[in-house]
């Protein structure tokens, strides 16, 4: 059974990480961890109608964002993937450099020297130098940047469409077979 964990922050978009889950739960064979920040349950009250135990249900288990005792914590906890979605500035940083504050950042510095495959999500606009530099600086340790940009090539009708096509491409980062969005060159 494949193992993921996925992070949620207190940046823009929770719906991304929850539409994860949900498809996560779906594919089946997969065991699902969360890591949801105190950040992350201001911001779900705020953008959506789900509440952190609903966001938390479709997880198979929830970890306490300050337990550095958690399972993820350690590289001996055996995971496919790690992924932050949405992915705050701070949690940037903090995965960036090393600074393993709370789970969260401890789980992806874990996965980045375990050699696992880490996805950041950043949800924020306008970026400055620094945001920039940071970005390139996870890059360059082995993270996988994978900013929600809506494309339009699938002519999406909804926000929905708009949030499902930026989850299948994290789907397919993780190697998680889905069909929530139309592909180039798909007639469909």
């Amino acid at each position: 059974m494949k193992r993921i964990l996925v992070g949620i922050t207190g940046a823009s978009g929770s719906i991304y990480g929850i539409r994860l889950l949900e498809e996560l739960k779906k594919a089946g064979g997969i065991e699902t961890h969360l890591i949801l920040t105190a950040a992350a349950r201001t911001t779900l009250a705020i953008e959506t109608d789900y509440t952190p135990e609903m966001v938390a249900g479709l997880a198979d288990f929830c970890h306490n964002p300050a337990d550095l005792a958690a399972p993820p914590a350690s590289g001996s906890f055996k995971m496919e993937a790690m992924a932050i979605v949405p992915c705050s500035m701070k949690s940037l940083s903090a995965v960036a450099n090393s600074y393993c504050a709370d789970l969260l950042s401890r789980a992806a510095d874990v996965t980045l020297k375990e050699g696992r495959k880490l996805i950041l999500c950043p949800r924020e606009t306008p970026l400055h130098k620094g945001h920039l530099q940071l970005l390139v600086k996870a890059a360059d340790i082995g993270a996988t940047i994978i900013p929600p940009i809506p494309a339009f090539y699938h002519r999406p009708k909804t926000i929905d469409d708009i949030v499902n096509h930026t989850v299948s491409r994290l789907l397919d980062a993780l190697g998680v077979e889905n069909s929530l969005s139309r592909r180039w060159g798909d007639n469909g």
